[in-house]
């Protein structure tokens, strides 16, 4: 390589001049300007024309982009591209910034685009005298004891000032006095250092503390200060012992206080100072082990403080012994009765116990019965404790309170009755008089027993029953049933007949038994209507209480006929007894003429006992006609010479039972020549005048019936009805009765008809259903009521 005079190479020179250009450029490009402020400057403070300084041009700062940028994260100012001025962004703290460092400055960097400028820019922030010297505490307190040597030194705490230079402290001052001055130690940067040092001894029984006031004070102008109390208190040695305040100590403490509750706080105090004079509280010795469960002292207050659970009912007071102990070297003690009296609460409900109880009770007991005996208990004291006692609703009994205190007896107070309430569920409630009160409830059942004081009552009063005759002897007919409201023995019912009156007879013939257990009511023999038709007998029912109690009933029975007879003719009847009978008639007779008359009698009513008749057997159906109602033969015909001079004629006479009954009738007609005929004549006479003489007596006969039906029909009874006579009579001897029920009427038709007896509305074997509407004889003639009719022979 070649080299120049001074031994450098080409190449040597042209690194050279490159780093001498470089360095050119990065003078222009690091031009470095600094400004100063004041701290704590309003926002808007111009710090600097920084386009001047730098010799640029206004107008080329916005179009290069000036901007600041500054090392922290803070940002304290801005540029301005218009004017070019540095301006503060905001508020500057010189102590917040920089702290305690002697010099504040803030390095900030102006930059410019295209071409690329940096220019470094320092701004100086200087202090002002903001901040005043103060002390860490207001007050401070020293120890010295009487016995220490003048010349004692003791460091006391420095102020702080957090201006800097002549702003902060430069001098401290001690208020004036007779024991103590003041130094101060320079330590450079850590600053000054107040020392107090002791002139004379302390006197402690003389003065027990001294107050002293230290000031710093900084170089400002006007200069600022902080100043903080010393309290010098004297130490004595341990020569007095702990004081309590009071001579007697009293408290009232209510039970179930929570726990943490302060009881009192006992004071003690003593005349040496520092721990000599330090009280320390505690419980005494003797104290038991069930009051330190309950109370605790806190040792440096001397308050006695609740801990365990409090309870007037285990223990009313409490005698505590408090120690207060000093802290000198050699403890000094003293000891103090504190009296701690319980106040009640209501806090206990009260107890309900039942002593003696009867739990039946008899309906009939007399009032002021005792029921039970109960006695209420209160843990409670005073108001608290007072029980009331009473029930819950509305009971035919009453609490009675006793001669001991909380003892009551449950009487009865109105009469009492099991058929109306068997039972009853008594809630007593006990409540005390606190404030608020408390109360408890205790329920008991109440039963009452029974007392037979109930007669049987029958389900009807009285009976009717209607039984048909001809019945199985010993078979069930009907029965009668009776209750009783009693229970027990006292409600079991039993039967009997009461066999006693003028229907013994009746009621013997029938040999009438009853069940005495269920009632039922059977005949050991069987009825006849054409016998008795009604009859009526009692049932006594008892029930088997002592004294037994019995109530009667009247059973009414009426007996319904059945078909158990067949007709009986009364005419034809030949000497022999069989039903026979000749008739003679003259050959001149015209049609129509009544040849004879069958007469039938039936033992049973209704249609039972309506009888028709008709022809059996009949020689010349062209000549005689029989009329099936009445049972007359007639003619129908004259007779004429061809005609036999003896005709037979045999009747049957039935009934119109569900099954009929019958019986038969001959007649023997002999044709006689008229001058025969006229000697018969004289026969027929006689049984004509017959016949006027019981058609008399069957009038009588009818005219005493009608009145004994109107006797009867004016008694007042239950199962009478009104009986009428049948208008329909055509002289033959017979019975016809009506009767009303409701809306229908009834007829009644047979030969034997007892007054009074009475037919079972609507029993269609004993009576005749007639429409309910009035009906003149002959339209009941046209109704088919003369078939009712049963004649007797004449």
């Amino acid at each position: 390589m070649k080299q120049n005079g001074f031994g450098i190479s080409r190449a040597q020179w042209r690194w050279i001049a490159f780093i001498v250009s470089m360095i050119f450029l990065w003078s222009r490009a690091s031009a470095q300007i600094r400004y100063s402020i004041a701290e704590e400057v309003k926002e808007g403070t111009v710090v600097g024309n920084i386009a001047k300084d730098l010799g640029l041009e206004k107008n080329s700062l916005k179009e290069r982009g000036c901007r600041i940028v500054e090392g922290s994260t803070e940002s304290f100012f801005h540029i301005n591209q218009n004017d070019g001025m540095l301006y503060v962004e905001r508020l500057i703290d010189r102590e917040k910034v920089c702290e305690r460092s002697s010099m504040c400055l803030i390095n900030i960097k102006a930059v410019l685009e295209n071409p690329l400028e940096i220019h470094y820019v320092t701004v100086e922030v200087l202090d002002v005298n903001d901040h005043s010297p103060s002390f860490s505490v207001k007050e401070s307190r020293l120890e010295i004891s009487e016995s220490a040597l003048p010349g004692l030194r003791l460091q006391l705490q420095a102020a702080h000032d957090a201006d800097v230079g002549q702003f902060s402290i430069q001098e401290y001052k001690l208020s004036p006095n007779d024991h103590f001055r003041l130094e101060v130690k320079d330590r450079g940067k850590d600053g000054k250092i107040p020392v107090l040092v002791l002139l004379k001894t302390l006197d402690r029984e003389t003065k027990k503390s001294h107050a002293l006031l230290l000031t710093a004070a900084d170089g400002g102008k006007p200069s600022k200060s902080g100043t903080t109390e010393i309290t010098v208190n004297v130490l004595d040695v341990n020569d007095n012992m702990p004081v309590f305040s009071d001579d007697t100590y009293s408290v009232h403490l209510e039970e179930n206080a929570p726990v943490g509750t302060t009881v009192i706080k006992v004071n003690a105090t003593d005349s040496d100072e520092g721990s000599n004079g330090e009280i320390t509280y505690s419980l005494g010795n003797n104290v038991n082990s069930r009051i330190r469960e309950l109370f605790r002292v806190d040792s440096s207050t001397g308050e006695i403080i609740v801990q365990g659970p409090i309870d007037f009912e285990l223990e009313d007071s409490y005698e505590i012994d408090i120690q207060a102990s000093d802290n000198g070297p050699a403890p000094l003690r003293t000891e103090k009765n504190v009296l701690v009296n319980i106040i009640d609460l209501n806090d206990n409900t009260p107890q309900i116990e039942v002593t003696s109880f009867s739990k039946a009770i008899p309906e009939d007991a007399r009032l002021g019965t005792t029921v039970a005996l109960i006695s209420v208990t209160d843990k409670d004291s005073g108001l608290n404790g007072k029980v009331i006692c009473s029930f819950n609703q509305e009971v035919p009994f009453t609490l009675s309170p006793s001669t001991q205190d909380n003892m009551y007896s449950i009487v009865t107070k109105s009469p009492l009755d099991r058929e109306k309430k068997p039972i009853y569920d008594v809630t007593i409630v006990a409540k005390d008089a606190g404030v608020p009160s408390l109360s408890s409830e205790k329920s008991i059942s109440i039963v009452i027993s029974d007392v037979n004081d109930n007669s049987p009552e029958f389900s009807t009063s009285p009976y009717t029953y209607y039984v048909t005759e001809n019945n199985s002897p010993g078979e069930s007919l009907f029965s009668v049933t009776a209750s009783d409201r009693d229970e027990g023995d006292n409600a079991r019912v039993s039967y009997n007949i009461l066999r006693d009156g003028k229907d013994n007879i009746k009621l013997h013939s029938f040999n009438l038994n009853i069940n005495s257990e269920n009632g039922q009511i059977s005949a050991l023999k069987s009825f006849d209507f054409e016998a008795v038709k009604t009859f009526q007998f009692q049932v006594v029912a008892s029930d088997s209480g002592s004294p037994s109690l019995s109530s009667n009933v009247t059973v009414n029975v009426f007996i319904l006929d059945q078909n158990d007879n067949a007709p009986v003719i009364l005419y034809p009847v030949s000497s022999n007894g069989s039903a026979e009978g000749v008739e003679e008639i003259p050959r001149n007779v015209n049609a129509g003429h009544l040849v004879t008359k069958v007469r039938a009698y039936d033992a049973d009513i209704g249609y039972n006992g309506w009888l028709l008749f008709s022809l059996q057997e009949l020689t010349d159906h062209s000549l005689f006609g029989l009329d099936r109602y009445t049972g007359q033969i007639r003619t129908l015909r004259s007779f004429t010479e061809t005609d036999e001079a003896q005709h037979k004629l045999v009747i049957l006479v039935k009934d119109n039972g569900n099954v009929s009954l019958s019986a038969t009738a001959t007649v023997l007609v002999k044709v006689v020549e008229p001058k025969e005929a006229f000697a018969a004549s004289d026969d027929n006479n006689v049984t004509f005048y017959l016949m006027i003489t019981l058609g008399s007596v069957s009038v009588l006969f009818l005219i005493s019936i009608i009145v004994l039906i109107a006797m009867q029909c004016s008694k007042s009874t239950d199962y009478t009805s009104k009986y009428l006579q049948e208008p329909n009579y055509d002289g033959t001897l017979c019975h016809s009765i009506q009767y009303r029920s409701g809306d229908k009427r009834y007829m009644l038709v047979g030969p034997r008809m007892s007054i009074g007896s009475t037919i079972v509305p609507g029993s269609h074997a004993n009576t005749l259903v007639l429409p309910d509407r009035r009906r003149t004889s002959e339209e009941v003639r046209s109704n088919s009521l003369r078939p009712f009719l049963v004649c007797f022979a004449v």
